[in-house]
């Protein structure tokens, strides 16, 4: 996630930056939960694959449109910035209308091409539901501190924001994939979940999230002003 813009710089670049949260939620889907099917029939990229996979990518279309929109390519993210009033909130719906749209098509595109194998990649509690949400609540509370710290405090180190972001939802995948599925997106969940019918403790994935990165971004706020 590149340095939220201001609402000045966002005027005017409405379109390109909804298009960018689009394409960047695509690929996160298309690569990650790809990456799960792709698993499932080949046994090819194993579990630290998966989790490589969805890192990689983060990180990539991090560097890729970061500065066009941000690179938000999750709704808990764009909530988490404006609640922090480090984004507009009249510009949260849009965000969130895009990242769900590319997540959805990216989710159609791999049902058509691979069939229903493993849920279109869809996240999926290991245990109970409880468990599921507490562990997608920290992860996520993780991963927007350091969103937070990367993006918003100058005193971090901007030029590795792709990298430690991207790190950081590797290792969520590495540690709470075989937990909760380590989704931490309420898009990425959303759009396999309809894709493939699979919507048992959907309301997992589209809460824990946005609890936990409300969470991390203020702790963040607190910790830098303390």
């Amino acid at each position: 996630v590149d340095s939220p813009p201001t609402v000045a710089e966002m005027r005017g670049a409405i379109p390109a930056a909804l298009v960018a949260e689009a394409i960047g939620t695509f690929a996160l889907v298309f690569v990650g939960a790809g990456a799960i099917m792709v698993n499932e029939q080949t046994n090819a990229l194993g579990h630290v694959g998966v989790a490589l996979a969805f890192g990689l990518v983060i990180m990539a279309m991090i560097y890729a449109v970061g500065h066009v929109s941000g690179a938000h390519l999750n709704p808990a993210v764009s909530v988490a910035f404006a609640l922090t009033r480090h984004f507009p909130w009249s510009r949260v719906a849009a965000y969130a209308a895009a990242q769900l749209s590319g997540a959805l098509a990216a989710a159609f595109v791999l049902r058509a091409s691979l069939g229903n194998r493993a849920n279109v990649g869809a996240t999926l509690p290991a245990g109970s539901a409880g468990q599921a949400f507490l562990w997608e609540l920290v992860l996520t509370f993780f991963l927007l501190f350091v969103i937070t710290s990367v993006a918003t405090d100058t005193r971090a180190v901007g030029e590795a924001a792709a990298l430690a972001i991207g790190g950081t939802v590797a290792v969520a995948a590495l540690v709470g994939g075989p937990v909760s599925g380590a989704s931490l997106n309420p898009a990425r969940s959303l759009g396999p979940a309809l894709a493939s019918g699979e919507a048992r403790s959907l309301w997992v994935y589209l809460l824990a999230p946005l609890g936990g990165a409300a969470a991390g971004a203020f702790s963040y706020q607190l910790l830098r002003r303390a």
